[in-house]
């Protein structure tokens, strides 16, 4: 009888990424035979962002070909597949930072190829904060001279160049989108360390925006994911220039402690937060809170969340809910996960035409 060959055990992190992260993948661009293909090749979480760059380069390569022959829509769909697959392999990787730059590097490279050629096109962005600057990509729907324009601010892992969907939700119903990385996010996250004052990023954000002729400066929103949940809100507390906002499953208040929370999420923290161990990333942890400010969130607002999110709890959610002056909906989706992405049909397009409503675009 021939021995049946096993297959090397994956290690817990590999593991844990296949269990919780297919949805958002699949949900942001990244096609699903590439999750279940790339996925299974990797045993150690060590070989994760190279396996993802693998991926990414092939797209790369699909993209350079449909350009040099002339179709355009095609090679700005490959190098947005490219981006996500690059993000994707650094966007936790923060155990070897050659590798998270150099994936990361491609990952704008490959967007800001695709940004000319989008439909709407779109165009970088390089805004002044703090002596440096904070990159975003700014789209904007077709035959609307000035539209709204919905500021759409990242999570702790997220980047701009993982926000193809959700900008063309917006852009759909004839609003703009500046979705930007913020301090520790994306392309700050080498300058800055992790903002809980997130009204100050936002505040030079809006502030640039009030330079531009080609938008509605009086009918700004703001938009949040994940820690971006939190981000949002806690810039709406503040800056009275923002007219609504949605924050998807982000946290009312976050605790010292890290226990409990999955080891890649926490070791991201510390870096991003230029923590040299997890007692000084306990106390950035103790900054966020909306505690104190969010009875000074007046504007309308939208607020997502899971019962099956094991990163932030839905009660959080409702304790802002709670919170909140102004109008508010509260959307607590049975089953969802993180940032509810297995069940996206729930809430991305009802935001988005909540958020249309609430600007002022006409319905679509």
């Amino acid at each position: 009888m021939s021995a049946v060959m096993s297959k090397p055990e994956k290690d817990a992190r590999v593991e844990a990424a296949i269990s919780h992260w297919a949805p958002r993948f699949v949900a942001n661009g990244v096609p699903l035979a590439d999750f279940q293909e790339v996925t299974a090749s990797v045993g150690r979480w060590e070989e994760w962002c190279d396996a993802w760059s693998a991926r990414g380069a092939i797209h790369q390569e699909l993209g350079n070909k449909a350009l040099a022959g002339g179709y355009n829509y095609s090679a700005a769909q490959h190098f947005t597949r490219a981006a996500v697959c690059y993000h994707f392999g650094k966007f936790l990787f923060v155990n070897d930072m050659a590798q998270l730059r150099e994936a990361h590097r491609r990952a704008v490279e490959c967007r800001n190829k695709a940004l000319p050629y989008l439909d709407p096109p779109g165009e970088r962005v390089a805004i002044e904060y703090e002596g440096k600057k904070l990159y975003g990509n700014l789209r904007k729907p077709k035959g609307i001279a000035k539209p709204p324009v919905v500021v759409m601010c990242m999570g702790l892992d997220s980047a701009k160049e993982e926000m193809d969907d959700y900008e063309n939700r917006f852009l759909a119903r004839g609003l703009a989108t500046l979705a930007f990385d913020g301090p520790g996010q994306g392309e700050a996250e080498y300058d800055f360390p992790v903002c809980p004052e997130y009204e100050k990023p936002v505040k030079a954000v809006i502030d640039f925006l009030e330079t531009r002729s080609d938008i509605n400066k009086d009918r700004i929103g703001i938009w949040g994911v994940s820690l971006g949940g939190y981000y949002a809100p806690r810039a709406a507390a503040f800056e009275k220039r923002v007219k609504a906002c949605v924050a998807l499953s982000g946290p009312f208040q976050r605790s010292a402690d890290f226990t409990g929370r999955p080891q890649m999420n926490v070791e991201a923290f510390r870096v991003r937060s230029k923590s040299a161990n997890l007692e000084e990333a306990g106390k950035v942890a103790l900054r966020f809170t909306l505690a104190e400010c969010a009875k000074n969130i007046t504007c309308p607002i939208y607020i997502v969340a899971g019962t099956k999110d094991r990163l932030t709890p839905h009660t959080q959610a409702e304790k802002l809910a709670a919170a909140v002056s102004g109008p508010c909906v509260l959307s607590v989706i049975e089953g969802g996960n993180h940032v509810v992405n297995n069940l996206w049909y729930r809430y991305r397009d009802q935001t988005a035409d909540w958020m249309a409503s609430q600007l002022g675009a006409a319905k679509r």
